[in-house]
């Protein structure tokens, strides 16, 4: 479980996060919000990029914000970006093993197999030794997530993995996402304003709006939310599926 308590966040005279309080079960959660809601922040947050003016986290019995953010990455947490971070003159299995090697303080011992199982539970073995800059968007934004899943992760914070992807090659990601806690063993937070990803992998989700907590719950539940929906949409009349068809900046 992840447990935020009284988190703030403030940019100057923006308040970024205004003393969010939330538990993230395990499994996969959602975290979703309109443009501007501090969700980016709060990833900032746990990967140890920004610090707050207030508040707690502490992750499976350990307090984050008590450790640098390298030993963030050492304990256990991953975290993919809306723009891809894989090095396009690198293999796609160089790529990976150098998270396992920097997460595992430089050891070698184990890497193949557990760069190859990253692979195979992605689906990328067949381009293990292709470089970055041959693959198209869907083997990149694979990559991504290869690279949030290998060395045993504790934590994995996805942001926006399927951006430019279509509807079939997102469903598949989103598979592969949801399996992640079962095959993995880590919690995920995904961040993403594709609804129907996130009814298709988060059983539960909660919803930012402009630095404050909306609603949390089950996903179902929270997406027929009336203040969730007014912040996406603006109005109440409005179903799930709706909100699912919305283009709703992230």
């Amino acid at each position: 479980m992840i447990d935020v308590q009284d988190l703030s966040v403030h940019f100057g005279g923006v308040v970024s996060l205004d003393h969010m309080t939330i538990q993230f079960p395990e499994g996969t959660c959602g975290l979703i919000g309109p443009n501007g809601a501090g969700k980016t922040t709060f990833f900032n947050v746990l990967s140890g990029f920004v610090k707050p003016r207030s508040g707690s986290i502490e992750a499976m019995g350990q307090d984050l914000l008590a450790l640098p953010d390298f030993k963030r990455a050492r304990w256990g947490l991953r975290r993919t970006f809306q723009t891809e971070q894989a090095i396009e003159k690198l293999t796609v299995f160089d790529n990976v093993a150098t998270v396992y090697e920097h997460t595992n303080r430089g050891v070698k011992t184990g890497r193949t197999e557990a760069v190859y199982a990253a692979l195979d539970f992605v689906g990328l073995t067949d381009v293990a030794l292709k470089t970055v800059r041959t693959l198209g968007a869907k083997e990149r934004r694979f990559i991504e997530v290869a690279r949030a899943v290998v060395g045993e992760p504790k934590l994995i914070l996805l942001d926006e993995p399927a951006a430019g992807l279509p509807d079939e090659e997102t469903a598949v990601l989103g598979r592969i996402i949801r399996n992640i806690p079962d095959r993995i063993g880590a919690t995920v937070i995904l961040v993403d304003h594709d609804m129907e990803l996130v009814q298709a992998c988060c059983d539960w989700t909660a919803v930012l709006d402009f630095g404050r907590l909306l609603a949390s719950g089950p996903t179902a539940d929270v997406l027929r939310d009336p203040n969730v929906m007014r912040a996406y949409l603006g109005t109440e009349e409005v179903t799930v599926e709706d909100v699912g068809a919305e283009e709703v900046a992230s």
